[in-house]
Order: C-alpha cells, then structure tokens, then sequence
C-alpha cells in the first residue's frame, strides 16, 4: 500500500481521535468521577474512601431537594407544554406565507440570541412591583392592579416559565416551520380536494407528519428545563427563600458554597438520571415508530 493510501486511510482516524479522547476525559470521565464522588463523604475537597449510598439518603432526607424537584416539574411541564403550543401556532400561522414573514420569523426568533442571564435581568426590571409592570400600571391609574409573583413564594416559580417559555417559543416556532416546508404540498392539496377544512389538515395530516420535530423538541426543550440554572439565577435566585430553588441551584450551592461536594456530586447524578430518565423512553418511541412506518 502506498504511503498516500495510508496517509488518507489514517487522515480521519487522526482528525476525530483528539476529540474523541477529549470527550472520553472532559465529558465521560467527569461523569464517572462525579458518580464516584457522590459515594463518598466529599465536603470541600474530594474524599475517595468509599461511604456507599449515604450521600443519597441525605439527600432525599433534605426538604430543599424536594422543593427543587417540585419546581423543576412545575417549570419543566409548563415550559414544554407552553412552548410547543405558542411556537407551533406561530409557525402555522407563518406558513400561511403572509406578507412580512421575514420580518416577523425575525422578531419570534430574536430572543433566543440573547443568554439566559440577560433574560433574566429584563423579566426581573419588568416584573418587578416596584419599577416594572405593577408601578407602570399605578402610574397610569390602575391603582388596584397588582402583580407581585416575582416577590411572592407561591408564584415565584411561575415567573421563571414566563421568562423561559418568551425567550424559547421562537427557536421552537422555527423547528417547526422548517418541520411544516418540508411536508409535501401535493398531500395538502390532495385533501383540500376532497374537502378538508384547513383545521383538519392540520390536525389530522400535516402534524402527525412532524412527529420527529416533535421528538426533537421535547428533547431540546426538556435539557434546557433540567439544566436551568442560569435563568433563575438572574430572575429570583431562586427566592423568595427556596421557592423557585431548582436543582441546577442545589447542586452548586452545596457542591462549591456550602462545602459538601459528595451532596453537591449526588444530587447532579440525580439530575443525570432524570435526563436519561426522559432520553430513554422518547427515543424508544422514536425508534419504535419509525420501524412501524416502514
């Protein structure tokens, strides 16, 4: 074999390896020593005699871990479920090919280029009773008008889905519009001929047909829900006292202020089990529906 023969069987091998062994160190290899962590009695610095699961017990012995996992699925389901609403109804309504839509496609879609910490920032001015959307609302006589869930432990919660679900519905309305062009337009024509209203179409053919955006989705929107740390940092953090703590907050306050990392190293393999908790049965839905197309 000649030596370019060798050099282009090799070429490929030598461009992935780097990244390959970097993912295996930085990604793999941090989640095992995590895992590890999390079975011993680590508090500032990492400890690696082994102490079994007592980590885990108190863990789920701690009040503010189940807050946290009360929020996350308060905001997990409300943040899904509201995103995929607001972004397919914007993408039907801009597949309809009106006047303006690139203008509009770039208005829904601009918040996503802003990070989490400055939407936070905005939700928290605008929310906020004193100089947001409350005082505007004094100020133009409407004095009996109160909105305070951003100060308040029993709605905090809910102002980190509002916060989410603004910025997230434009790249969701985006998948599915580039979900929606790639449908046949012979199969909707076919079914305006035979009678169908618009509404039927949608609902009956076009968005069965989008099953996989949907599971790209749901997959996108639910990693974004279970790491978010960011966002709530910014808004409430995660106040008023834990109300809207999550587990992302857990995790790093009692990894790296509160000096108890084998806590801090448990509660992220929980955080781990619940992403392949969701993962796992979404792809084998996936994987199973398309073997039925076929």
């Amino acid at each position: 074999m000649s030596i370019r023969k060798q050099f282009d069987r090799w070429i490929p091998q030598l461009v992935l390896g780097p990244t390959l062994i970097a993912s295996l160190v930085f990604v793999y290899g941090f989640i095992f020593l995590t895992g590890y962590l999390s079975l011993t009695e680590s508090r500032m610095m990492p400890n690696f005699e082994f102490s079994g699961l007592t980590q885990y017990h108190t863990l789920f012995d701690n009040e503010r871990w189940w807050t946290s996992l009360t929020n996350l699925g308060i905001f997990g389901v409300l943040f899904i479920g509201l995103s995929i609403t607001i972004g397919l109804f914007l993408a039907i309504l801009l597949d309809q090919k009106i006047r303006g839509e690139g203008f509009l496609r770039a208005i829904y879609l601009y918040p996503m280029a802003l990070s989490f910490i400055v939407t936070g920032t905005a939700w928290k001015w605008m929310l906020n009773p004193s100089l947001g959307l409350e005082k505007v609302m004094h100020d133009w006589g409407w004095t009996s008008f109160t909105f305070d869930w951003l100060v308040n432990s029993d709605m905090s919660i809910y102002t980190v889905v509002i916060a989410g679900v603004w910025q997230s519905s434009g790249f969701v309305m985006a998948l599915f519009l580039a979900g929606l062009r790639g449908i046949d337009d012979e199969i909707i024509k076919a079914a305006q001929v035979d009678g169908a209203s618009l509404p039927t179409i949608y609902w009956r053919i076009v968005i069965p047909a989008m099953r996989p955006v949907f599971f790209s989705v749901i997959l996108i929107l639910s990693h974004i829900a279970i790491k978010s740390f960011d966002l709530v940092i910014a808004l409430t953090s995660g106040g008023p006292g834990n109300s809207s703590d999550v587990p992302a907050i857990f995790m790093y306050q009692f990894s790296f202020t509160r000096g108890q990392l084998g806590l801090g190293s448990a509660s992220a393999m929980m955080m781990l089990a619940t992403i392949v908790a969701v993962l796992v049965p979404l792809m084998y839905l996936e994987t199973r529906s398309a073997k039925a197309m076929r």
